[in-house]
């Protein structure tokens, strides 16, 4: 399946980073009895940072909260929140008719997550920001997540017409993977804790098993 989520963060994320947009892949087995499980890989993208003063620190900017440049100049940069999550799923398909495969779909998923800060400085001017510099303020950290889905899935012998869409919420426990941040003067050695609430829904590509034919003699 290939899915999209829009989701909310809360927590140690929601304290620099908006709203973000969520895309992956994975593969799932279902079995006889309606039991799933499955690997997704997702990539988050397009959440804006609140305030690149929590980024960069205070000291760095102007008064106005301007950066300035290697050429005395106003710099121009951008700030976004990057994140990717792989991870491994259990779950169940509670059918709501005649229709198996389709009905309500719970599932738990269980995997490490990754985030940090995207810095881009697409003139190459700040030079507090170059090479490994940036690395002292992309506040990187990693850890364990559980995922937990409820929503509806619909799947038929016509291929592209299976989907599936709900809501879900990841609960994740990240640690610094940097030895040193600016702002701190040192490591930071915090453990921080995060929510994402979010919308998803899935197009699904099924491939059905093919039934044994057993045939019987009379004689």
């Amino acid at each position: 399946d290939a899915n999209y989520a829009y989701q909310f963060p809360f927590g140690s994320l929601a304290k620099t980073s908006k709203n973000n947009s969520n895309i992956g892949i994975g593969v799932t087995y279902k079995t006889a009895g309606n039991w799933t499980y499955g690997v997704c890989f997702n990539y988050l993208f397009g959440s804006k940072v609140k305030n690149q003063a929590a980024v960069l620190g205070e000291n760095m900017l102007t008064s106005n909260g301007d950066l300035i440049d290697g050429n005395g100049q106003k710099a121009t940069i951008y700030f976004e929140g990057r994140y990717w999550n792989l991870s491994a799923s259990l779950g169940k398909i509670v059918p709501l008719d005649k229709w198996k495969n389709s009905g309500l779909w719970f599932r738990a998923d269980f995997g490490f997550f990754e985030h940090k800060i995207r810095i881009n400085d697409p003139d190459s001017q700040i030079p507090q920001l170059l090479g490994d510099y940036k690395k002292g303020y992309d506040q990187r950290a990693g850890g364990f997540c559980m995922t937990q889905f409820i929503g509806y899935v619909f799947m038929r012998k016509v291929r592209v017409t299976s989907f599936y869409a709900g809501v879900e919420v990841s609960e994740i426990w990240t640690k610094s993977n940097r030895n040193f941040q600016f702002l701190l003067h040192g490591k930071d050695e915090s453990k921080k804790f995060s929510v994402l609430l979010g919308i998803k829904v899935g197009w699904i590509i099924p491939i059905y098993e093919k039934r044994k034919i057993e045939t019987l003699y009379r004689y």
